[in-house]
C-alpha cells in the first residue's frame, strides 16, 4: 500500500514539475519532421523528447529482462535434464544395487 502511494506521489510531482517547466517556457519554434511541420513551445517539446527517451529505456531494460529470464528458463531445464541423467552423489548409481544390500 506504501509503495502505491509513494508511486502515485511521485507521478503527481512529475506531472506538476512537468507543467511548471511547460509553463515556463513559452519560446515557441517549428518543428519539422519529414512531411510534418508543427509550431510547438520549448517546454513543451523537451518534456515530449525526455518522455520519449524514458520509454524508449524503459522498452530496451524490459526487452533485456525479458532475454535474461528466457536464459534463466533455458538454464533451469538443462539442470533438470542433466540431473535427472545422473544420480545424485552418494545414491546408488542403480536400483539393484540398494536390493542388493
Amino acid at each position: 500500500m506504501l509503495r502505491r502511494v509513494a508511486l502515485g506521489s511521485a507521478v503527481a510531482f512529475l506531472f506538476l514539475a512537468a507543467v511548471l517547466f511547460a509553463s515556463l517556457n513559452q519560446q515557441r519554434f517549428e518543428v519539422d519532421v519529414a512531411f510534418l511541420r508543427v509550431e510547438v513551445s520549448s517546454g513543451l517539446a523537451l518534456i515530449i523528447t525526455f518522455a520519449a527517451g524514458l520509454l524508449a529505456g524503459a522498452w530496451w531494460r524490459s526487452n533485456w529482462i525479458a532475454r535474461l529470464l528466457a536464459e534463466r528458463g533455458r538454464l533451469r531445464n538443462a539442470l533438470r535434464l542433466a540431473e535427472t541423467r545422473r544420480p545424485a552423489p552418494g545414491a546408488p548409481a542403480d536400483a539393484s544395487q540398494a536390493h542388493a544390500e
